[in-house]
């Protein structure tokens, strides 16, 4: 054996870039798209979520919502959307809920009896009506 290096010669050659074969790369990417594609249709199909949390506190509250009521709060959010908006305080009549706009999850809500509160890490406001 021996202990020379032949750097010479490995420095001589070049090397290739490496190539992708972009046919293989595409199905994943497409079927990727497609995933979230269809994600985000279920994701648009309900207007509004509540976190665990935000159904914990309505119910312990006795908090809830007609339908024509959530079409009004998810108008609301649409609204805080429009404005890039990402964590809006959402008054509906005496009922606060703070709002995830981009998930369009309630993350959590109180009625008037906490009216006392601070909302803090918001950056928008919506008052329904």
């Amino acid at each position: 054996m021996s202990d020379r290096f032949l750097i010479g010669q490995i420095a001589a050659g070049r090397a290739a870039p490496l190539q992708t074969s972009r046919s293989a790369a595409k199905p994943a990417e497409a079927g990727q798209e497609a995933g979230q594609a269809s994600f985000q249709k279920l994701l648009d199909k309900e207007r509004l979520r509540f976190s665990l949390h935000a159904e914990q506190r309505l119910n312990q509250r006795g908090i809830a919502f007609a339908p024509e009521q959530l079409d009004r709060i998810a108008n609301a959010v649409d609204q805080a959307a429009a404005k890039g908006a990402q964590d809006s305080l959402v008054l509906y009549r005496d009922i606060a809920m703070i709002v995830n706009v981009p998930s369009r999850t309630v993350v959590t809500a109180m009625d008037g009896q906490n009216a006392n509160q601070v909302f803090t890490q918001i950056d928008s406001a919506v008052i329904v009506r």
